[in-house]
């Protein structure tokens, strides 16, 4: 992995893919690892579009997380809580699932010189954590993922907790429940076709009507 500048957001360095990374042996079982868990793909070694676009939204507004506790759900490589985190957030909690995205996001915080948290497990299954902003940057990229995303978000929303989404605009996106607050070209470099730059936006999850 090469620790560059992410692209449309020159303040952050992540340990990134690169033709030579041999992500691919990632996919495959562990030798004698017979009846563990699936292999996850390593999205974690990418900087997403809705994890980009809420990073460089929260920089380019700092007011949004200065001096408050937020949960970078779904972190992956960190872009998104490390981009909180230089903006002014108090304090920083990363909830991500994946073994080898815990250790990236460690490395890609040290990296920038930033403190966060991390909460190795699903956090979307019970309470909602002690914050005050949740941070939501491409949690729709599946149905079943934004079906089982959403009762957590909606806890948050009950809560008091403010609830941000970042996404390119993917078919599982709530959009009833969305309200647009800001849009960028950014490159969605982890799939959906190349690190063209594409508009994606940052919306504010509101609560069900009634």
């Amino acid at each position: 992995m090469r620790l560059a500048p992410v692209s449309a957001l020159p303040e952050i360095r992540l340990y990134q893919a690169h033709p030579g990374s041999g992500l691919r042996r990632l996919l495959e079982p562990d030798d004698g690892d017979e009846g563990g868990a699936e292999p996850q793909p390593p999205y974690w070694a990418y900087a997403w579009a809705g994890g980009a676009v809420l990073a460089r939204y929260v920089l380019d507004r700092p007011s949004i997380v200065a001096g408050k506790r937020v949960l970078d759900l779904g972190a992956g490589s960190g872009l998104v809580g490390i981009a909180a985190a230089k903006a002014g957030a108090r304090a920083v909690l990363a909830a991500e699932i994946d073994r080898n995205g815990v250790v990236a996001l460690r490395l890609n915080a040290e990296a920038n010189g930033i403190a966060i948290a991390i909460r190795d497990e699903d956090v979307t299954g019970g309470p909602p954590p002690a914050v005050d902003l949740v941070l939501a940057g491409d949690v729709f990229y599946a149905q079943d993922v934004g079906q089982r995303i959403m009762p957590f978000l909606d806890r948050c929303l009950a809560a008091g907790i403010d609830v941000l989404v970042g996404d390119p605009g993917r078919a599982w996106l709530p959009r009833p429940r969305l309200c647009l607050l800001g849009q960028y070209q950014v490159p969605d470099v982890g799939g959906n076709g190349g690190g063209e730059p594409k508009p994606s936006a940052v919306f504010a999850l509101v609560a069900e009507p009634g």
